[in-house]
């Protein structure tokens, strides 16, 4: 019996799904890097550390749009939304400090929070795309 193949826009959901996921820890590891920066070599950087978000943190909208295309299993789609749902909370945390300081503590635990279920998706996404092919091409 042979298997059906997926349609190309299911492919290309899936492919564009893992490629994302890729490309956004690795947008996480360079903000933590920024933030690093700003907090040890010049406080001047966190100008940059700000302003880098603004071209990473649509990437999990694409990832949420690219799983449904993709038709891929309920936690890649839930995990997509998980991930712009901690950006959010980081905006929320990283403006609230005059009104709860305490809340502003939060903002490098949700950072690690963020990192651990980015590569945590990256690695399942990988795993779910490409080395379905390998047992299937073997």
């Amino acid at each position: 019996m042979e298997k059906r193949e997926e349609p190309r826009r299911v492919r290309v959901g899936k492919i564009s799904f893992a490629l994302l996921s890729v490309l956004f820890v690795c947008c996480i590891v360079a903000q933590v890097f920024l933030a690093g920066l700003a907090i040890f070599v010049n406080p001047s950087n966190w100008k940059i550390h700000e302003m880098f978000v603004h071209l990473f943190e649509v990437i999990p909208v694409l990832m949420f749009i690219m799983s449904l295309v993709g038709k891929l299993p309920r936690w890649a789609v839930l995990h997509s939304a998980g991930l712009f749902g901690l950006i959010f909370v980081m905006y929320f945390t990283a403006n609230i400090t005059p009104v709860l300081p305490w809340a502003a503590a939060a903002h490098p635990v949700i950072a690690v929070m963020l990192f651990w279920l980015s590569v945590t998706l990256m690695k399942r996404a990988w795993r779910m795309t490409f080395r379905a092919n390998l047992v299937e091409n073997a």
